[in-house]
């Protein structure tokens, strides 16, 4: 478990998170997850801080309204997501992507599950995952 911090592009959304990166990674093929190539590790409520910019966030829901898609309004970066699921129950979503902090080596070396939300199937991965 390490300590990560990171943020949008132009600075205003800000965060720290306590991941295990070690402990797996997610990418999905559902239709936000695909359309914005989100790679994410899940983190559970008490490991998430937001450090600045909630006034500088808008949130996007779809489907069954119930997962939070906040994103930087000012640059358009999805930083991070939340929701809740019978696997990780209320979970943050972190986007890899957005940690300033995270080594080249760190990402070579988290593993990473395939997630089927495309066809609602969330414990099976899909048939295929190159394109994710």
């Amino acid at each position: 478990m390490k300590a990560y911090r990171g943020g949008c592009h132009c600075g205003a959304v800000r965060f720290e998170a306590d991941i295990d990166v070690g402990a797996g990674t997610i990418r999905c093929n559902c239709s936000i997850c695909s359309k914005l190539r989100l790679w994410s590790a899940v983190v559970q409520l008490c490991s998430f801080r937001l450090l600045a910019g909630e006034a500088d966030m808008t949130n996007y829901t779809f489907n069954t309204r119930t997962d939070q898609h906040p994103f930087c309004k000012h640059c358009g970066v999805h930083a991070f997501g939340a929701g809740k699921s019978p696997r990780w129950g209320d979970f943050f979503a972190v986007n890899i992507a957005c940690l300033d902090d995270i080594s080249v080596d760190e990402l070579l070396a988290a593993p990473i599950s395939y997630l089927d939300g495309r066809n609602d199937n969330w414990h099976r991965p899909p048939a295929e995952t190159r394109h994710l």
